[in-house]
């Protein structure tokens, strides 16, 4: 089947199989790897990307779903001339990231959360991010993070 979307502001036409995951599409398919494929249970979160304004677990949806969204993955989250975003520099400004590999869809899952709750406590952020597994167990810099760019956002 052909589908169509918009990923990271690019229009990308491809043919796939129905079955096709939309984790597989965006690593395989386009070539944008930092979207990780952790568990294909929709467990850990790594795979999270925002699919019309909304964070999704990627290996939930099936790329024929996402025909004619609009598709962020964590490449798309700096700006063209390459500034990172603020969550991304509160991670690496905070030390949120071990491994790194729960990094991309930690930063995708917090981004919606504080678009939905710009001014989160500590327990608000632990709350909204339980959805994403950080197998390095290095929440406390995680949530840290968080608070961080939700403090740079409110004083922007």
């Amino acid at each position: 089947m052909e589908v169509t979307m918009i990923i990271n502001g690019s229009s990308v036409t491809r043919d796939v199989e129905p079955r096709t995951l939309l984790v597989h599409f965006i690593r395989d398919q386009v070539g944008l790897t930092g979207t990780n494929v952790g568990c294909d249970t929709s467990s850990c979160g790594a795979c999270t990307v925002h699919v019309n304004g909304e964070s999704v677990k990627s290996c939930t949806m099936l790329a024929v779903q996402a025909d004619g969204a609009e598709i962020k993955t964590i490449e798309g989250m700096a700006s063209p001339s390459g500034e990172l975003h603020p969550l991304q520099r509160a991670f690496q400004e905070n030390h949120g990231l071990q491994c790194g590999y729960c990094t991309p869809g930690m930063v995708m899952a917090a981004s919606s959360f504080l678009a939905e709750n710009p001014h989160p406590t500590e327990q608000e952020v632990r709350h909204g991010l339980e959805g994403n597994l950080c197998r390095c167990t290095g929440y406390h810099n995680i949530v840290k993070s968080v608070l961080a760019a939700a403090n740079e956002t409110a004083e922007v």
